[in-house]
C-alpha cells in the first residue's frame, strides 16, 4: 500500500487524543477528517466550547463532525463519503458497529494500559491508585465487547513511587502518539498482525469510572494504600474526605498530594497531627503527609500555605 493512497479517519475528545492527532500529521498521513464531540458549555458564563481536538482540527484545516448520535444515519453517510482506510480512536465514546465495522483496515484505539490490564474508563487512575510499578499503552481493532480486541502493538513505562495520575498521563500521552504512528505504518504497510488477547480475565484489575464513592480516602487503609489512591486521583477528579473540627459542620476535603511519613507516633486513623505548618494524618500502620489539599470553599493550594492562614481551634479529623 502506498502511503499517499490511505485515508484516516480520527476520533477523539481531549487533549490526551491531541498528541496521536499531531503525530498522525506529522507522519505523513493523509487524516481527510475528525469526528469529536459537540461544543459543550464550559465556565462560569456557560458559553460554548470546542473539544481539544475540534480546536486541534481547526488549526490544521481538517473536516470536522460533531454528531451528538453516533448512529445517526446523516452522520453515517457523511462518514462513509470520506472512504477512509481505517479509522483511529483516542478518548472516544464508546462506537456503534455501524461505525467501526465500516473501514476495510478496522477501527484502532489507543488505550492507555498493557490490555487486557485495566480495561475501562479510567486505566491511568487505577494503575497509579493500585500501586503498580508500571502501565503502558495498547493499540488495538476494536470490537464488540470494549477494549476486548485483538491487540496491535504494546510499551511499557515505569511508574515513579510518587507520580500522579496526571504525570503518567503525560508519558503516556507522548508515548502512545508514537505508538499509534508505528501501529498505522504496519497496517499500511502489511506488516503488522494483530493478536488475540486471552479470554479469562477475572483476576486481573479493571479500570472502573470514577465516581464519588471509590475515589474517597479511608484512613483505616494502610499509609501506602492512601498515599497510592490520593496519586491515582491526582490532579483530577482529587481523592476527598471529610474534615472535621470541633463544633462544626464536616467540610469536603480533596487531598491532591502526599508523602507516606515516618512518625514514631499511635493515633486512630483520620487523627491530624500538626507540626507547625506541616500536616500528618494517622492510618492504618503509620501515617501519610499532606503536601497539597484544596478544603471546601477555598482554592487549591500547599498544606503549609493554608496552616499560615487558618485559625486551628481544637482538634482535626479527616473521615
Amino acid at each position: 500500500m502506498e502511503l499517499k493512497n490511505e485515508r484516516i479517519v480520527f476520533m477523539g475528545t481531549p487533549e490526551f487524543a491531541v498528541a496521536t492527532l499531531d503525530a498522525l500529521v506529522s507522519a505523513g498521513f493523509q487524516v481527510c477528517a475528525v469526528v469529536t464531540a459537540p461544543d459543550r458549555p464550559a465556565g462560569r458564563g456557560r458559553q460554548l466550547r470546542a473539544s481539544a481536538v475540534k480546536q486541534r482540527a481547526l488549526e490544521l484545516g481538517i473536516d470536522i463532525l460533531q454528531p451528538e448520535k453516533l448512529k445517526d444515519p446523516t452522520f453515517v453517510e457523511q462518514l462513509k463519503a470520506y472512504n477512509a482506510s481505517v479509522h483511529v480512536v483516542v478518548a472516544f465514546r464508546m462506537l456503534p458497529e455501524v461505525i467501526w465495522k465500516m473501514p476495510p483496515l478496522g477501527t484502532i484505539n489507543l488505550h492507555a494500559s498493557l490490555l487486557p490490564k485495566y480495561r475501562g474508563a479510567a486505566p491511568i487512575n487505577w494503575a497509579v491508585a493500585n500501586g503498580e510499578d508500571g502501565t503502558g499503552a495498547t493499540t488495538f481493532r476494536i470490537q464488540q465487547e470494549i477494549d476486548t480486541g485483538d491487540v496491535l502493538l504494546q510499551e511499557k513505562i515505569d511508574i515513579g513511587k510518587n507520580d500522579t495520575a496526571g504525570d503518567v498521563h503525560d508519558h503516556l500521552m507522548v508515548m502512545g502518539a508514537d505508538l499509534m504512528v508505528r501501529t498505522i505504518h504496519g497496517l499500511f504497510g502489511g506488516t503488522l498482525h494483530a493478536t488475540p488477547q486471552r479470554n479469562d480475565n477475572s483476576d486481573l484489575p479493571a479500570a472502573p469510572k470514577l465516581n464519588n464513592e471509590n475515589t474517597r480516602l479511608h484512613f483505616d487503609r494502610s499509609a501506602q494504600q492512601v498515599h497510592d489512591l490520593v496519586r491515582g486521583m491526582s490532579p483530577f477528579p482529587g481523592a476527598w474526605c471529610e474534615w472535621v473540627t470541633d463544633g462544626n459542620r464536616p467540610l469536603h476535603c480533596k487531598v491532591l498530594r502526599t508523602h507516606v511519613a515516618n512518625l514514631n507516633e499511635m493515633k486512630a486513623p483520620g487523627t491530624v497531627i500538626l507540626n507547625g505548618t506541616r500536616m500528618f494524618v494517622a492510618c492504618a500502620d503509620g501515617f501519610i503527609e499532606v503536601m497539597e489539599l484544596q478544603l471546601e470553599g477555598r482554592k487549591r493550594m500547599e498544606a503549609a500555605d493554608l496552616f499560615r492562614g487558618l485559625r486551628v481551634e481544637g482538634s482535626i479529623t479527616l473521615q
